[in-house]
C-alpha cells in the first residue's frame, strides 16, 4: 500500500491556534520549520546512506513531531512513514520517501511565500 499524502501543505487552523494568529510569528515558525526540516532531511539522507535503521527512525520521529505540531501535515505524515517503515528495517521504502520528503519541503517553502 503506498503513502498518499493529505491535500494540504499545512493546517492552517493549527498554525493560526499555535500563533494566536499572530501573522509575523506565523512566517518565522514556517521559515523555521523550513529550515529545520531540511537539516533533518540531510540527516536522514546521511542514516540512509550508512544503512542506519536506527537514526532513520530517531530523525524521522523528531522530525514528524515538529512538523506536526506547527500545522506541516504532509511533512508530518511522510516522516511518519519513514519512522515506521525504519523501525521495520524497509530502508528501500525509507529512501523512496526521501525524494518525496524534499518535493514535499519544496511545497512547503513555496506555501510559507503566502503567508
Amino acid at each position: 500500500m503506498g503513502f498518499e499524502p493529505p491535500a494540504a501543505v499545512i493546517d492552517m487552523a493549527q498554525l493560526r491556534n499555535i500563533t494566536l494568529d499572530d501573522e509575523e510569528l506565523m512566517k518565522e515558525i514556517v521559515a523555521a520549520l523550513v529550515d529545520d526540516a531540511a537539516s533533518q532531511i540531510g540527516r536522514l539522507g546521511e542514516a540512509l546512506d550508512r544503512a542506519d535503521a536506527g537514526e532513520c527512525a530517531r530523525v524521522a520521529h523528531s522530525a514528524r513531531g515538529a512538523c506536526g505540531n506547527v500545522g506541516a501535515v504532509c511533512l508530518a505524515a511522510l516522516f511518519s512513514s519513514i519512522e515506521r517503515d525504519a523501525r521495520g528495517g524497509n530502508l528501500p521504502a525509507c529512501r523512496s520517501n526521501l525524494s518525496r520528503l524534499r518535493e514535499e519541503l519544496e511545497r512547503l517553502r513555496n506555501e510559507s511565500q503566502i503567508i
